[in-house]
Parts: C-alpha cells; structure tokens; sequence
C-alpha cells in the first residue's frame, strides 16, 4: 500500500466531517474497535462516512477500514500526548475556533445558515469544534516532537534524489522571479477627517447606548470579521500590529469604545468583549480612506517618471526600491518578493496577484512594467506599482541545480514519514487493540493490528 503524507493530523479530515452529523449512543450500538481501554462505536464510523458521502470526500481503501484506522491513530497520538504532557494553548485553539466559525458564516450567509447546515445549535457545534482543533493541535504537537530531529545534510539530499525512480521525479512548472516597487497614493486631509468623523459619531451612539457596536459593525466595517459584528476572538498580542494591539489590550470595559486608531490596515474603534490571561478578545469597526481616481493617476505618474530613469539606468531598481518602495514586506530586500506559501523567492504564475501575473506573462528578464494600479489584499486598498521580471525559469524535471530546496523539502517530509510510520506501528504492538469480527478483513495502512 502507498504511504500517505501521515505529518497530516491523523483523524483530522474525518473529525471535522463528524461535525455536521450527530453523534447517537445507545446501549447496543455496536463496539468496531477498542483502542487500550477506548471504544471506536460503529455509530461514529457511520456518521462520518455519510458525511464524507454527502461532501464528495474521496476516500483511498475501504470506509470501513480507513475511518476507524484513522479514528485510532489519532487515539494512540493523544495518548503519547498524556505522557508527554503535551497541551493545547486553550486562548489559540478558541481563537483559530473563532476564526473558523466566522468563515462558516461568511461563506454560508447567517449564524442561522450555519446551524441549519450543520443540524446543530451554534454553541454545539462551537464546542465540538473546540474539541477538534484541541486534538489537532495536539496531535500536531506529538508528531513535530518525533520527527525535530530531522535535518538533511546535502549528501542525504544528493543520495534520495539519485535513487528516485525517473517516472517519481516531479515535474517543476514554470516559474519566475520578480522585484517590486510599490507606493501609496495621497489621501486628501479632507477624506481622512471624513472618516474619523464617522467613526466618532458610531463610538458616541454606542457609548450613549443608542446602539450595539455589533450592528454598526455587520452595517459599515469594511473588514471580513464584520460579519462577525467585528468579532476577532481570543487572541495574543502578537496575532496583530503594534498599534491595535497597545490599545486592544489595554481596554478595561466592555460597555465602552476605544479612541481611534490608526494602522497601515486604516482607522479602527475597538470594543472589549473579554479577556483571558494573555489573549484578548474584541470587536472593532475599520474604515479605510478613499483613492480618488485623480490620486490613483498622480501617484501613477510619478511612478512612471521612476521606471524611466531606472530604465535609463540611472540607477538601479534595487536602490529604489530601499529609498522609494513603500511595501514593507519588499523594501529592505532589494524589492525581491517572496512566496508567502513557499517562503521561496520562486512563484508559479497563479501564486502572484493577478495584477502582477498579467504584466510578467508578457516580459523578458531584466524588463521593467509600466505603473500600473493593482489592489494590496493584505491591507484592502489601491496602490500603484511597478515589477521588474530578474528571472523566468521554463517548466521542467526537477533536477539539484536549480530545485535543490524543493528536494531537500521532499526528503525530509519522506523522512518524517517513515519516523511516524514506524513510531505508530511500535506504538499499535504496546497497545491493546480489539477489532471486531466484521471489522478485521482490511488491507490496513499499519502494520499489528490483527495480533
């Protein structure tokens, strides 16, 4: 049988579909497996296979034999995780719960919507939740300790790539390598005080009691917890930017608005919902001031006037990058972006902002666009910028030379690998585990179940 990726949370993919069905015990639910001194009830195995079913979740093998496999994997790592007092950061989990429940409801419409979808009330499926991602973040925790070990010398590299079969040899799309000078259009005063203003008359009303931060924030936010009423959930200082964070967590009453605050995101008022050793929760209202179109052309212009003289090699786009730039993220490294999914400096053409794909699919290394106006996802608002192409690499075999880090990556994540196989089947000969007749006839991903 093949090796799964099995740095995945064992049971995480089936834990999560057990949420939209509940779970039904009686007394003669049938007993499939035990696990030490745990039952695995055919009931649970039933309800998440039809939740998959209903989802179109693939599964490699037989349901019958891959759920519960899966369900008692997870309890041997949670067990590990009882020796080695491994625990959860509760304040993490409820926000990542948080976080997640408000994508459910972004994406489905209404808290209301939620429950229906999940045949639950929300604060079950909250708690069940909590549950999951508890046991995820467990889990994750015992398998990075197993495997913090594993570190690949350059000859492990060159020795796993030589005796990789040729048909195992991924296939490298093509790929490039850009810098990028960026800048922010000027706001008019006028457009700034205009915001303020609103804000202020929304932290008046609220303070007066004429109405629920909540509603004004589901009413006129422009961030994507407005939905949420604001809502952020419980997280820790470092979870936001300096500014937000000094005064977020410095709030003492909840019946009460924060001044105003400015971030690189825009203006924010923020309201205290609680708060929990080091993690804090609140609510917060964010308005971001308009680009005119005549700003937009302006600040256009000026990067225009830029990329003539760079072209004209008066100086180099790296040092207008440092001196000009206004992307935080770029400035200080020559303008090079960098990968956020790879930490690589390497994209493929679907991993850049669709601005930027549209102008590097038609240069040549070494040319530098035209100012053109693209939107900062990250911050939600227009600026102009302008990308010089330093390096196209055509689709190809990987190969040492130019794919060395994506190697290296792939014999670690096979050495991880094998360190957890071989852990979880040391782990199945010290447990006691009793299948059922009925539930044994499987081609298992472990070895030692059947003993």
């Amino acid at each position: 049988m093949k090796l799964r990726n099995v740095m995945i949370p064992a049971a995480a993919c089936v834990a999560l579909c057990a949420l939209a069905a509940p779970v039904k015990r009686n007394v003669i639910d049938e007993v499939a497996w035990i696990v030490g001194d745990e039952p695995i009830f055919r009931s649970e195995i039933e309800d998440q296979y039809a939740q998959m079913r209903s989802e179109g979740t693939s599964i490699a093998g037989d349901p019958y034999c891959v759920i519960p496999e899966r369900i008692a994997v997870e309890k041997l790592y949670l067990h590990q995780a009882k020796i080695d007092t491994v625990e959860a950061p509760e304040g993490q989990v409820q926000s990542s719960v948080d976080k997640r429940l408000a994508y459910f409801v972004d994406n489905l419409g209404s808290r209301e919507k939620v429950e229906e979808y999940f045949r639950k009330p929300y604060a079950q499926l909250r708690e069940q939740l909590l549950e999951v991602m508890r046991n995820n973040y467990i889990v994750e925790q015992v398998q990075s300790n197993l495997t913090k070990d594993v570190k690949a010398t350059p000859n492990d590299v060159r020795k796993y790539f030589s005796a990789l079969p040729e048909d195992s040899i991924p296939y490298v799309p093509m790929q490039v390598e850009a810098q990028i000078i960026t800048i922010n259009p000027v706001i008019p005063a006028q457009e700034i005080e205009d915001v303020k203003a609103r804000l202020r008359d929304y932290a008046d009303r609220v303070n007066r009691g004429e109405s629920k931060f909540s509603t004004l924030a589901i009413a006129y936010s422009e961030d994507g917890s407005s939905m949420q009423g604001g809502e952020l959930g419980y997280n820790p200082r470092s979870a936001w930017v300096p500014e937000f964070a000094n005064v977020a967590f410095n709030l003492n009453d909840p019946n009460k608005v924060s001044r105003i605050v400015e971030t690189e995101y825009g203006y924010h008022i923020i309201q205290l919902i609680d708060k929990k050793g080091d993690m804090v929760n609140v609510r917060h209202i964010l308005l971001t001031p308009k680009v005119s179109d005549k700003d937009l052309r302006d600040a256009t212009v000026r990067l225009d006037s830029l990329r003539k003289e760079i072209v004209a090699d008066k100086f180099p786009f790296e040092e207008a990058a440092k001196y000009v730039s206004q992307d935080k993220d770029t400035k200080n490294n020559k303008g090079i972006m960098v990968n956020s999914l790879t930490g690589s400096t390497r994209f493929e053409m679907q991993d850049l902002p669709p601005e930027i794909a549209k102008r590097v699919e038609l240069m040549q290394p070494g040319d530098v666009s035209e100012a053109f106006v693209m939107k900062d996802q990250k911050r939600n608002k227009d600026i102009v910028a302008i990308v010089k192409l330093t390096q196209r690499v055509q689709g190809h075999k990987a190969n040492l030379s130019d794919d060395y880090n994506m190697i290296k990556e792939m014999y670690e994540r096979m050495r991880k690998n094998e360190i957890l196989k071989e852990w979880v089947e040391q782990k199945i000969k010290d447990t006691y585990v009793k299948i059922a007749d009925g539930w044994n006839n499987c081609e298992f991903e472990y070895d030692g179940w059947i003993k």
